[in-house]
């Protein structure tokens, strides 16, 4: 694995955990939840999904 690769995954581990660690629906969790989306090109259904989520549960800019 090249020094790139490493270091896009340990970002994309780091922005998940940060995202486990959230509050749903706040500032902090929407930006961490679209620097992954950039990061991985997944949408953020498929991202909520993967935290057990639904969009219906966690409507954008919800405070």
């Amino acid at each position: 694995m090249t020094p790139t690769q490493t270091e896009r995954l340990r970002r994309r581990n780091a922005l998940w955990q940060q995202l486990r660690a959230g509050t749903p629906g706040t500032p902090a969790f929407e930006e961490t939840l679209t620097a992954l989306s950039l990061l991985t090109g997944w949408d953020r259904p498929r991202l909520l999904a993967g935290l057990g989520l639904t969009a219906a549960e966690v409507p954008p800019g919800r405070p």
